[in-house]
């Protein structure tokens, strides 16, 4: 018997719920650093992080920063398109615990993130991890949720991955 639409959306609740959860949590984390700094401020935690308000118009280490403008729109279709791409991977899997997290923290993430490029035409960063003079570009909840979401998802497919079939199996004589 196949299973009705509601089943499969049940099937998917809690990762459609993880997803805005991460979304949500991200927009709010931005949100008070929004409201408690000023652009470019930095605030010692510890002696390898900082909190800091910077603003990337471009992706990951600021890729396609020092453009004009027209990469807040290019990301904002590719997240979106990624993002119903992952929805389809998550209805596909939806019985697993794995996959269907991993899509959700991924997806999470790049709506935290397309909300930032739709409202302030960048994406809001602030975790800024460093070792003397030497740092790592600060980042958000949204990346972070994105980084594990696509380690799991790799993970994922490492794990149930078939060993290789031999090229040039013997053959009996």
């Amino acid at each position: 018997m196949p299973e009705s639409r509601r089943t499969a959306l049940r099937a998917m609740a809690p990762w459609l719920i993880l997803a805005v959860v991460v979304a949500v949590l991200d927009q709010l984390t931005k949100q008070w650093v929004l409201n408690s700094l000023h652009y470019g401020q930095v605030v010692p935690v510890t002696s390898f992080f900082d909190l800091v308000l910077v603003f990337n118009p471009g992706a990951a280490f600021s890729f396609l920063a020092d453009h004009s403008g027209w990469q807040r729109w290019f990301f904002t279709g590719l997240a979106t398109i990624v993002s119903g791409w992952l929805l389809t991977l998550m209805y596909q899997h939806r019985h697993e615990r794995l996959l269907p997290a991993a899509f959700a923290l991924i997806i999470g993430g790049a709506v935290g993130n397309v909300v930032d490029r739709l409202m302030h035409g960048a994406v809001v960063d602030f975790l800024y991890f460093h070792a003397g003079r030497y740092g790592w570009p600060a980042f958000n909840l949204a990346d972070s949720a994105i980084t594990v979401g696509v380690v799991l998802m790799l993970w994922a497919q490492f794990r149930h991955q078939e060993p290789a079939a031999d090229p040039n199996p013997e053959r009996p004589s």
